[in-house]
């Protein structure tokens, strides 16, 4: 999966990058489903410090643009 980061750095939006973490990459049939996970609020900023991301919201999946005509799903959880 570490091998794939370089590219998803390249197609995500630096914001995704910065507050989730990169748990999966699946290609089925052709699709490729980015896995990502929200990341726990930094514990240095003293407004966010005991934010935690407790699963508490289904998660979300959102079709992003192609990759070299193969369909990509987002599957963001938090």
């Amino acid at each position: 999966m570490e091998s794939f980061l370089p590219i998803i750095q390249f197609l995500l939006p630096e914001f995704i990058l910065e507050n989730f973490e990169l748990t999966s990459i699946d290609r089925l049939q052709g699709v490729f489903h980015v896995h990502i996970e929200e990341k726990n609020a930094d514990q240095r900023d003293p407004e966010r410090k005991n934010l935690l991301s407790k699963g508490f919201f289904p998660t979300i999946t959102v079709q992003d643009f192609p990759i070299r005509g193969h369909q990509v799903f987002l599957h963001l959880a938090s």
